[in-house]
C-alpha cells in the first residue's frame, strides 16, 4: 500500500505473482494496483519482490512516467542490486529497495520448530536496503547485515532529466510496432447477485 502524509491510502498494489511457497497461501493478484500515485515528492510506484523481474509490469509503471520506483523484498546480493541499477536505467527513476534484515535472534522462542529450523546467531537475510539514482549507481547503502532507516536525498528532476535521454516508454519506446495492454479492472474471487428471487 501506498500510504499518504495524512494516513489516507493512496493506492493498494497485490503482489501479480506469488513466489515459491507464496503460492500455498496467496493467488494472484490483478493489475488494480499498477498506478502511480502523484505525491509532493514526485510520481511514486511499486513492484513487490520478484515482480521487479517481470519486465511487462515494470513499463506498466514506465509508461506512466515514474519518477520513484519502490521495490520491497526478500532479495538480497549482487544479483539484486544488478537488477535495481538495470532498473534505474531502464526506467529513468530512483530505485528504492526496501530489505529485511533478520537473524536467528529476531525469530521468537514460541517458534515452532525454532531450534531445529535456525541456527543461533546466523542472519538468514543479509538486508541490503539500497537507494539508486535515475541512470543507475548507487547513493546509499546497501545496509548489509545492519538494521536501521537508510535515508538518502532525492531530486525528482534527476529522474525527469534522464527520461531526456532514455525514455523507453516515450520517444525510446517505438509505440508504432510495440503496445502492452494493461486490464486493470479488479478481478474478484465472486460476484452477488443480491436480486436473485427467493427459493
Amino acid at each position: 500500500m501506498t500510504i499518504g502524509a495524512d494516513g489516507t491510502i493512496l493506492n493498494r498494489h497485490r503482489k501479480l505473482m506469488p513466489t515459491n511457497p507464496e503460492r500455498m497461501v496467496w493467488g494472484f493478484g490483478d493489475a488494480m494496483g499498477l498506478r502511480l500515485v502523484e505525491t509532493p515528492l514526485g510520481r511514486i510506484g511499486t513492484l513487490i519482490c520478484w515482480e521487479s523481474y517481470m519486465p511487462l509490469a515494470r513499463f506498466a509503471l514506465y509508461a506512466q512516467n515514474i519518477d520513484i520506483y519502490v521495490a520491497p523484498t526478500w532479495d538480497s546480493g549482487e544479483t539484486w542490486l544488478a537488477t535495481l541499477n538495470h532498473i534505474a536505467r531502464e526506467g529513468g527513476c530512483w530505485v528504492l529497495s526496501t530489505a529485511t534484515a533478520l537473524e536467528t535472534d529476531d525469530i521468537p522462542d514460541e517458534f515452532l520448530d525454532r531450534e531445529r529450523l535456525f541456527a543461533e546467531g546466523v542472519w538468514i537475510n543479509p538486508g541490503d536496503a539500497v537507494v539508486v539514482k535515475p541512470f543507475g549507481g548507487v547513493v546509499a547503502g546497501p545496509l548489509h547485515k545492519v538494521k536501521k532507516i537508510l535515508y538518502a536525498n532525492i531530486d525528482v528532476e534527476a529522474a525527469r532529466a534522464a527520461r531526456r535521454s532514455l525514455d523507453v516508454a516515450g520517444h525510446y519506446g517505438r509505440p508504432d510496432i510495440f503496445r502492452l495492454e494493461i486490464d486493470r479492472k479488479p478481478k474478484p474471487a465472486a460476484y452477488f447477485d443480491d436480486c436473485a428471487p427467493p427459493l
